[in-house]
């Protein structure tokens, strides 16, 4: 029997299909064995959040969902951050419920465009924990849509459709891999009416759809790096950082942020040696990531480091060392035997200049002697 879901399934195979032949293949410059296989694994995580975060969604009755985790990684994910969204609609009104859980920084974005699983075309709107109340204890009131409110109220534009919560922790080790660190929030749609509708083959094919856009768009949607004109806090040259600068509406970009991003690539015994200065500011750390954008494991091995964990020197500075054995040195980042990989900076709410952070190659002999 032909049926509607059974043709969206259908799509989603095509989907995968192309993705394959096309994505996870030269055209986007993966030639080796290993290239192929990470990405055939990037795309195995794009899919479980897809499923997890789109498949079954409904702005009249949403929740929020965790969107990575130490085992789903996908969009620059993070080892000292925890993020939930959730879908919304201008044609409702919502209250959030929530604590701040001890974070160092906290916002919540409301993204446009991504009601069908596209990626985000903007940010329509930012409440951050500098420009809302929240009680003695860190519990918050936030709502969305409906009449305009004194404090602690984002307006929902027409193409409003989604919202991302960053809680942002600076600790000596990744709050992404604890349980216990995870916050709770809780978000209702005032002006729902009744309980949801039971599935139908229209809402499940609708649901299927959803998720070949998110993996379409995040996949071959996304051209190779080095194959586009990059954001400006982007560099395409190897071992050497960009201006970190604001991402503006950039999809899915927090706003309040200053980013920098470039690749790495080293020989088996290279080492890049960076320098630079932590800002002011609310949150600041160092990822590296995979090609895919997807932290290396940060559970097992020290892939990142925020201002907590960083050893820096009598005049404020730091010296990490990416390399792939530890140098016996402080700072070290791992990086897991991988000769190319990308190193991402984030720097929350910052005041004042942001010294963008300088960085060598050396040989791994060098720094033990």
């Amino acid at each position: 029997m032909e049926t509607e879901s059974r043709s969206a399934l259908g799509e989603l195979i095509s989907t995968l299909q192309e993705i394959d032949t096309r994505w996870c293949s030269a055209e986007w410059n993966l030639h080796t064995t290993d290239d192929i296989a990470g990405a055939h694994r990037a795309l195995m995580h794009i899919l479980e959040a897809s499923l997890v975060g789109f498949f079954e969604q409904d702005p009249a009755h949403p929740d929020f969902r965790r969107i990575t985790t130490p085992s789903r990684k996908l969009t620059g994910d993070n080892s000292d951050a925890i993020y939930f969204d959730a879908p919304v609609s201008a044609e409702h009104a919502y209250v959030i419920r929530g604590n701040l859980h001890g974070a160092a920084y906290f916002s919540l974005t409301v993204e446009e465009g991504t009601a069908d699983g596209h990626m985000a075309s903007g940010t329509a709107g930012i409440l951050n924990d500098e420009n809302m109340e929240t009680d003695s204890n860190g519990n918050f009131t936030l709502y969305l849509g409906g009449p305009k409110k004194q404090c602690n109220w984002l307006a929902l534009t027409p193409d409003a459709s989604r919202l991302t919560t960053r809680h942002y922790f600076e600790q000596a080790a990744p709050v992404a891999c604890d349980p216990d660190q995870e916050p709770r929030m809780h978000i209702e749609c005032i002006n729902a009416a009744g309980a949801p509708k039971p599935p139908t083959d229209a809402s499940v094919a609708s649901g299927i759809r959803r998720v070949c856009n998110v993996i379409r768009s995040r996949t071959l949607e996304m051209p190779p790096l080095a194959n586009s004109e990059p954001p400006p806090f982007v560099s395409l040259t190897p071992n050497e950082f960009p201006a970190p600068v604001k991402p503006g509406s950039f999809g899915f970009a927090a706003t309040d942020a200053h980013y920098s991003m470039a690749p790495y690539f080293l020989g088996p015994d290279d080492a890049l040696v960076i320098t630079g200065r932590w800002p002011d500011c609310r949150f600041a750390n160092v990822c590296l990531w995979n090609r895919f954008q997807q932290t290396f494991n940060y559970r097992d091995r020290s892939v990142s480091l925020n201002r907590a964990q960083t050893v820096i020197d009598d005049q404020g500075r730091f010296r990490m060392v990416i390399a792939h054995e530890d140098p016996g040195l402080p700072n070290w980042l791992d990086t897991e035997g991988n000769p190319f990989g990308l190193v991402f900076w984030r720097m929350f709410l910052v005041e004042g200049d942001v010294a963008t952070p300088t960085a060598e190659v050396v040989k791994v002999s060098e720094l033990k002697n």
